[in-house]
């Protein structure tokens, strides 16, 4: 519903140009407005399986702020050079007027450049060169990522399909495609960008943060992991160490219970004002740019963005003053974050334990995800 990123490449020198336009929301919502007020007490959108509680009015969202096809809407991008070895060497941000050219589903991505289907293709011939050269820069960045040693958890999301009145009709698997990586991909590179901005600027800024798993959940990984004849080779672990037990176990049969084994020993990233680094993703710094309809600090990073492009730096006599505010606003919106994970998370569950309960006497195959002192943990197939 929210259309806040567009993307756009073409070959230049030995790689590739992309710009990474997101949606200009701090235009619309200035500091301290009784728009920000609320974007901030609720930090977040929180998507529910049936429905979505927004961050910001849907007239924002879906409206104005929202990049729609055929229309002229304010952005702010990042312009980037990506070498042929995957690396973005030069990146620069400015406010920008952009005009969509064609919005795309996931599904017509992959029906043209993973199934090659002709009718898709015809009926996008006018920007099909362009996914072209996306698609092509998107292999790039994926293997500077591998190489990186950034941890990718494939996982398999299921999705709830409602038929009438909201009843559940059927909880289907819901697997990622190279459409949705490649969108990843330069997401991931627009964010790296912006923290890389910030930390080439000496500027305080909103980072993401991922600290290295603790010592206690490392002892039982690697418990775990011996019972299925894998081991982590590093003592502390690299990311590339948690990704090649991940390729180790990928084929096989119980490679979902090693994944999410794996994801739990992992800590929650959170919002700081220190770039203290990425582990899962194998960043120095990063931050979130991308997303300043539903998350509000990537509007916070917008504005600080601005501020730079301005010239207005905040002055060394008052940077403590600043930093300790941008942390009690990470620390506010890290707090939403958990909120609304944990609301969809037990909406899921009545939702499936709904679906459940008039079956409850058939037998189902599963697989075993989980042991405790007061039962397992199945993860039904099939159903």
């Amino acid at each position: 519903k929210d259309f806040h990123d567009a993307v756009f490449a073409e070959k230049a020198g030995d790689g590739f140009r992309l710009i990474v336009a997101i949606a200009d929301v701090s235009s619309y919502v200035t500091t301290h407005s009784a728009l920000d007020k609320e974007g901030y007490h609720r930090g977040n959108s929180t998507y529910l399986p049936n429905r979505v509680v927004p961050m910001l009015p849907e007239a924002l969202s879906n409206g104005i702020c929202s990049l729609n096809p055929q229309v002229d809407r304010l952005t702010l991008a990042c312009e980037m050079h990506v070498n042929s070895e995957g690396q973005v060497d030069q990146y620069r941000f400015f406010e920008a007027v952009m005009h969509s050219h064609a919005r795309l589903t996931y599904s017509e991505v992959a029906a043209m450049m993973e199934d090659h289907d002709e009718a898709v293709r015809e009926q996008y011939a006018h920007v099909l060169p362009h996914l072209e050269n996306l698609y092509e820069l998107y292999h790039l960045l994926h293997k500077a990522r591998v190489q990186r040693g950034a941890i990718e958890f494939e996982g398999l999301d299921t999705e709830i399909l409602f038929g009438e009145n909201n009843q559940i009709e059927m909880i289907v698997p819901y697997g990622r495609r190279d459409a949705h990586r490649l969108i990843e991909e330069c997401m991931l590179a627009a964010n790296e960008s912006a923290a890389r901005f910030f930390v080439d600027n000496d500027e305080p800024a909103l980072f993401r943060v991922h600290e290295s798993p603790p010592e206690e959940k490392l002892e039982n990984l690697r418990d775990f992991l011996k019972t299925v004849g894998l081991e982590l080779a590093e003592d502390p672990p690299t990311p590339k160490a948690f990704g090649d037990v991940l390729q180790q176990a990928r084929e096989r049969r119980d490679a979902h219970l090693i994944e999410t084994v794996m994801l739990r020993s992992m800590q929650q990233a959170q919002y700081r004002p220190d770039p203290l680094g990425h582990f899962g993703l194998a960043y120095d710094y990063y931050t979130h740019f991308t997303s300043p309809i539903r998350r509000y600090p990537d509007l916070v990073v917008h504005r600080r963005i601005k501020d730079l492009l301005a010239g207005r730096r905040v002055k060394e006599a008052k940077k403590d003053a600043f930093k300790a505010n941008l942390a009690e606003i990470g620390e506010h919106t890290s707090t939403t974050e958990r909120r609304s994970e944990l609301a969809e998370r037990e909406m899921v569950d009545w939702l499936k334990c709904q679906y459940m309960k008039d079956r409850v006497g058939e037998e189902f195959e599963a697989v075993i995800a989980g042991v405790t002192g007061f039962g397992v943990f199945a993860e039904l197939t099939g159903v």
